[in-house]
């Protein structure tokens, strides 16, 4: 029996061992999507505890922790952050299976140095040693970043952001890594939501713009675009409830525009040809602009109103969405295509049973002007596990190319998140590893030695074309 959490964790082969501990592991970590804020990278914050970076905004945790029965005060609640960290400890010692089990105790070994097992009668223990860590200035928010090997962060920002904590960083010499803003539109794509009157009061004043018209939400988009880019934006976001192709004219989207602004209320028909234009619109502008396209999507957000109307939204009360159409995908993809202006473009679905559409979509875009230009992206929020991330890997090799993947992201608002790129390389290299072991792939170590390094890092600095 194999001790919990060796150094050979998750790899059962010779050739699997040697693909991480050789190559994979040795590699820096380019984060291109996550939630981190800014403001703490630029200030770089000094946690005061565990439970403060651990558990503050973590809505995977918070879902464990309400499974587990835990009242809501010890997850989003007031309730002190050492009776938090107690419930979490209680709640994890119950997680057989789930990747949080996994992902915590590498954060520990790798952050804290704690070899031990985290349970209810070891959290007093594992609090006092990592709070103590914590208060070394390696364990602050820069410092995590170093000792985790990153070179760039692209973090999510909204068209309105003035970018200030961009600036700062960017003018801050004794930080070498690059934190980049990614342009994430969605307020101005969701024409049907409440409050998107008022943020096209928002987009008006920071474009110094009248929004009166849909070519006037296209003329303020092409100026905060332009600010991004000056600030190093490379890569672009868009969380869709499904990939949607309705396409219309301009006049009708004029009026569809016209008649939301006038507080008209919009026929499902209108939403979509206004959200298809909006997309067609905003994908040209990325290939105009060399920049990459991300699309995410299978998500039906904040299902428990109860809960939605006392917290908010971001609270972990969404679940995967079954609908998805891969013909509307083809042919949204085909649009820009036909007109010479897809850009590069990278597809997440959060239903695993997508992987296969996903895969025959790509394969119909792919062409010379760059290297698997559309991809599948990483197993993604719910799939981020080992069945998840095996099985996206699988399909996106059994129908594409492997080879050419770009690789993890943390997709997470904490520091100690980058165990997750060791987590996913270590299954990556057991899959390779298992597949020449059985006689599928020749034992090519030069070649096998590229593919595990491209995956985990080389393929992503060249498909965003960062400067690194």
């Amino acid at each position: 029996m194999k001790n919990f959490l060796d150094k050979d964790f998750l790899l059962s082969t010779e050739t699997a061992k040697e693909l991480f501990h050789k190559h994979a592991e040795k590699k820096p970590v380019l984060d291109y999507h996550c939630h981190i804020d800014p403001k703490e990278i630029a200030q770089d914050r000094q946690f005061e505890n565990i439970s403060q970076v651990w558990l503050g905004g973590d809505h995977y945790k918070w879902r464990q922790l309400r499974s587990n029965g835990v009242e809501e005060k010890y997850i989003t609640g007031n309730a002190p952050d050492r009776e938090k960290f107690q419930k979490w400890a209680e709640t994890l010692e119950r997680a057989i299976g789930n990747p949080l089990y996994h992902w915590s105790h590498l954060e520990l070994r790798r952050y804290f140095g704690y070899e031990g097992v985290l349970n209810s009668e070891t959290a007093e223990e594992v609090w006092t040693l990592c709070n103590k860590k914590l208060e070394e200035k390696s364990m602050s928010a820069r410092g995590m970043i170093k000792q985790s090997g990153v070179t760039l962060i692209c973090t999510t920002d909204d068209p309105v952001d003035n970018l200030e904590w961009h600036k700062k960083i960017k003018e801050d010499k004794s930080f070498d890594v690059q934190v980049l803003p990614a342009w994430r539109p969605d307020k101005a794509l969701n024409i049907e939501k409440p409050g998107f009157m008022d943020y096209i009061i928002r987009l008006s004043r920071i474009s110094n713009i009248n929004i009166n018209s849909f070519s006037a939400l296209k003329e303020a988009f092409q100026r905060r675009l332009e600010f991004f880019i000056s600030l190093g934006c490379r890569a672009t976001d868009h969380a869709l409830e499904y990939i949607t192709y309705v396409p219309s004219s301009e006049k009708e989207q004029e009026l569809i525009f016209s008649k939301r602004l006038s507080g008209g209320v919009l026929t499902k028909e209108e939403e979509l040809k206004y959200k298809t234009a909006f997309m067609i619109f905003a994908g040209e502008e990325y290939f105009k602009n060399d920049l990459v396209m991300e699309l995410h999507y299978g998500c039906k957000r904040n299902n428990n109103t109860l809960v939605f109307d006392k917290l908010g939204p971001d609270t972990g009360h969404d679940c995967i969405d079954n609908f998805a159409s891969g013909a509307q995908m083809a042919d949204f993809l085909d649009a820009l295509d036909s007109s010479g202006r897809l850009p590069r473009t990278i597809i997440y679905s959060l239903n695993p049973n997508d992987n296969a559409v996903i895969g025959t979509v790509l394969g119909c875009f792919q062409n010379d002007s760059a290297l698997s230009k559309v991809q599948q992206g990483a197993a993604w929020w719910f799939n981020d596990h080992k069945t998840g991330i095996i099985e996206q890997l699988t399909s996106l090799a059994n129908l594409g190319i492997l080879s050419n993947f770009i690789g993890m992201l943390t997709d997470s608002r904490s520091f100690l998140s980058y165990t997750r790129h060791e987590y996913f390389r270590r299954i990556l290299c057991d899959l390779i590893g298992g597949w020449v072991e059985n006689g599928e792939y020749p034992y090519d170590i030069k070649m096998l030695s590229k593919i595990v390094s491209d995956i985990s890092y080389d393929n992503a600095v060249r498909y965003f074309k960062f400067n690194l």
